[in-house]
């Protein structure tokens, strides 16, 4: 075989467009398709270093894109991990089908032909950014073989130029790996930070609620028939709330009355014909019983119309929805209508889920911020936790808690946002572990 004449137009051209390329990909595409007109080859392969130092192809000849998932390319991509572990430092290397492991030669005779030239793309300071593969029919001389790796240079010339000057992480920890000191001296310090104590937090909805509230309920079935007093609108102790319907218990109380007047006419007609007929007498006995009977029945019906009527046991704001959500609806004794808050105290209600739960302390803090004002933190002091999950009103599994806030706070009950809790301080790498080795234990019930 001849050794090439050198082109020294095409080589200069070839150097010329290099500089002139304005990313990696036209420049790869440049060496894959170009390369020819200097060297002979029947297809190349262009892959470049990502920042872990991993060869990935960017770049086939004669093809437009290049497909991540054909058997082609992950065909080739094997190939080049082979042979980045086969090549030594960033001089090139001729190799042949028989230089790869058996399961990648049957790939070969299918796409390649019988040589192929192994080109590192490599700064003059050793830092190899890629590599280029090219194939071909004939053996590769050493004429072709130096003469390429001068075109390559420039090519990885251009190439540092798209990229950082700093080195890679994986050619950081090569350098680490050949100074034990430094190695050394990086365990110290990311031992060090490891134990850096930071403060353990949670962020969970919070609403704002009064700390003294009393539930204000329905005192008897009913249905309710006008609330006197709009929603959040301050009371004084004894105004009057809101009212059932009376007119089954007033129906049920005249009726409850003509009996009672029925029966103390018997009771009083008995009473006379005892005097003549002693037989009389004995179901005199029975009738003042019906009549005590029916007594006690008008007393407890005049008690619960004197109940229908709801006030207020002490000053305070009537916290409850829109009042037509109640008006005629019926409801049960004890059945909670109303909230009779003071709201002189105020606090805030956070809800905690499970899976986000840390270790509490009473006194701990906390930070309100509203949707209202979600710049402006609230601050406010844990007094309250609960040991039990219940569902949230948005239905996770979570913890109550309660905090009190600060006296001179201008907020009203009902607004909306949310805590962040602050727990105990834990090491740095307990910071950071926490969620994952938690996630891990339940995976492996352990």
């Amino acid at each position: 075989m001849t050794e090439p004449t050198l082109n020294w137009p095409v080589l200069v051209g070839l150097q010329q467009r290099a500089l002139e390329a304005t990313d990696v990909i036209e420049l790869a595409f440049l060496i894959a398709n170009e390369t020819w007109h200097l060297i002979p080859y029947r297809q190349a392969l262009v892959f470049v270093d990502d920042t872990f130092g991993r060869a990935r192809l960017k770049v086939v000849s004669g093809l437009v894109s290049t497909l991540e998932d054909t058997p082609f390319t992950l065909w080739a991509r094997q190939v080049c991990a082979h042979l980045d572990q086969l090549a030594a430092g960033t001089n090139p290397r001729t190799l042949t089908a028989h230089d790869l492991p058996v399961p990648l030669q049957d790939g070969w005779s299918e796409w390649w032909p019988l040589h192929a030239l192994y080109q590192p793309l490599a700064t003059p300071a050793g830092r190899r950014l890629g590599v280029v593969i090219y194939v071909r029919d004939d053996a590769w001389g050493d004429a072709d073989i130096n003469l390429l790796q001068l075109l390559h240079q420039q090519y990885a010339h251009c190439l540092a130029s798209f990229q950082h000057t700093r080195p890679s992480i994986a050619e950081r920890w090569r350098s680490l790996r050949r100074t034990p000191g430094r190695l050394m001296l990086l365990a110290v310090i990311l031992a060090g930070l490891a134990v850096i104590p930071v403060r353990l937090s949670v962020l969970a909805p919070a609403e704002m609620i009064a700390l003294r509230a009393e539930v204000v309920a329905a005192p008897t079935e009913g249905v309710i028939r006008v609330f006197h007093v709009l929603p959040n609108q301050p009371v004084k102790q004894g105004q009057l709330l809101f009212s059932l319907d009376d007119t089954t218990l007033r129906n049920r109380l005249d009726i409850a009355r003509e009996a009672l007047a029925v029966a103390r006419a018997d009771a009083l007609t008995a009473e006379q014909k005892a005097f003549d007929n002693p037989e009389s007498k004995s179901e005199l006995a029975a009738l003042l019983g019906h009549v005590r009977e029916k007594q006690a029945e008008v007393t407890y019906l005049e008690e619960l119309l004197g109940r229908i009527d709801v006030v207020a046991a002490h000053d305070g704001v009537l916290i409850y929805g829109d009042p037509n959500d109640w008006l005629g609806k019926p409801v049960v004794t004890g059945e909670r209508i109303a909230q009779l808050a003071e709201p002189d105290e105020l606090g805030v209600l956070v809800w905690v889920p499970v899976n986000d739960a840390i270790a509490l302390q009473t006194g701990a803090t906390i930070r309100v911020y509203l949707q209202v004002s979600p710049l402006n933190a609230l601050n406010a002091e844990l007094i309250q936790t609960s040991y039990q999950a219940t569902l949230s009103p948005e239905g996770i599994a979570s913890y109550r808690i309660r905090g009190r806030l600060d006296d001179a706070t201008p907020v009203h009950i009902g607004l909306r946002g949310v805590a962040k809790v602050y727990g105990e301080s834990q090491p740095l790498i307990y910071w950071i572990m926490r969620r994952p080795l938690g996630a891990l234990r339940q995976w492996i019930g352990l």
